[in-house]
């Protein structure tokens, strides 16, 4: 093991064997496994798979669905900027800045929508599936690092690769972003490459789902470490959400189970922040649910009230909801990239540290 390594590792929870493949868990293994580790969209995706794509609800709870999970955690991420001790100090453009250069993107975006709309639209559904796999990869070294178990640098940057995978299988094979959006059309048109992407395919399928496991038993045998298995349960939720649900399934689904993932996080890290602030006198309850009830109001403002506000001064609805959207998409994207680094002084590197559980 590395020297920075043996110096994380003590620095870190000592566990018995059995509770560190487990994982020390931030609330209870229910809560963790099933809404953070991303269980109850494994439930859900065998469901779908068991009905043959058929819905599993009444179509018009979907957007209510949607609501209260996907557009809550893109205004959850703007909520947990603003409301994050320090944050105007230590991250000055972020706070200020971003807002408003966002905004001009928009207005330019909307106004030559023919040209740019189109690129807009592809970049954000090409960053989408590395975001996804960004969320899975922090998560799991959250949990790692929580657990006792310290990831050597080696294994930390093949944590990174493992994943990663589904990003580059969604990078390479979906049909209107990623490789598509950038390469001239000509290139997937060439006869020659059609069985060397196909066999790539089922590589990448492979690679996918064996890979956390893979990794597991790396940590131990290099490490003689254990790595949490709701970290191997992250990796494995966010390749089914990519490889195996059919598009439109992954289109509407995984961006439901992907926010309820990342509204339970942020609630938690925001809830044991505020309660650590000296001037507090309030409960964890009422933290929770005040950021909650913010996070559906600004993303009722966001996906709701800006394209109808865009509309009064003669733009396509149309056109300017599916840009809007873009532009959140790209925000949130950004300054999730800020706010969950685990700086040595940031209070998020306290709170994966810390030993009890939140109560339910």
């Amino acid at each position: 093991m590395s020297r920075a390594a043996t110096a994380s590792q003590a620095a870190a929870v000592s566990l018995p064997p059995g509770a560190a493949l487990r994982g020390k868990m931030f609330v209870n293994p229910l809560f963790d496994y099933m809404l953070i580790g991303g269980g109850f969209s494994l439930v859900v995706s065998a469901a779908l798979i068991a009905r043959g794509g058929a819905s599993i609800v009444s179509t018009g709870l979907i957007p209510y669905i949607v609501f209260v999970s996907t557009m809550a955690h893109f205004a959850s991420s703007t909520v947990r900027l603003y409301s994050k001790p320090g944050a105007f100090r230590s991250l000055p453009f972020l706070t200020m800045g971003l807002p408003l250069v966002s905004l001009v993107v928009l207005l330019v975006a909307i106004r030559f929508a023919g040209q740019l709309g189109p690129h807009m639209q592809s970049l954000y559904l090409t960053w989408s599936p590395y975001h996804y796999a960004a969320q899975a990869y922090g998560l799991a070294v959250m949990y790692s690092y929580r657990s006792g178990c310290a990831l050597s640098p080696t294994n930390k940057k093949l944590l990174w690769w493992v994943a990663m995978s589904p990003f580059f299988y969604a990078f390479l094979f979906s049909s209107s972003s990623g490789a598509r959006w950038l390469l001239p059309d000509a290139w997937f048109a060439n006869a020659g490459l059609v069985q060397p992407m196909a066999a790539l395919q089922w590589v990448l399928r492979i690679v996918v789902f064996s890979s956390p496991l893979v990794f597991l038993v790396r940590v131990w045998q290099s490490d003689r470490s254990w790595f949490p298995v709701i970290g191997v349960v992250l990796l494995f939720s966010n390749g089914i959400w990519w490889l195996v649900l059919s598009p439109l399934d992954a289109f509407v689904w995984a961006t439901i189970f992907h926010g309820i993932q990342y509204m339970a996080i942020v609630i938690i890290f925001h809830m044991r922040e505020q309660m650590l602030q000296p001037q507090n006198t309030r409960g964890p309850v009422f933290h929770a649910v005040k950021f909650y009830g913010l996070s559906l109001v600004l993303g009722y403002g966001l996906f709701r009230v800006l394209p109808l506000a865009f509309t009064t001064v003669g733009f396509d609805l149309v056109e300017t909801f599916f840009l809007v959207t873009a532009a959140i998409n790209i925000h949130h994207f950004v300054v999730d990239a800020f706010i969950w680094r685990l700086k040595p002084t940031d209070g998020n590197r306290a709170i994966v540290r810390e030993g009890s559980p939140v109560a339910a």
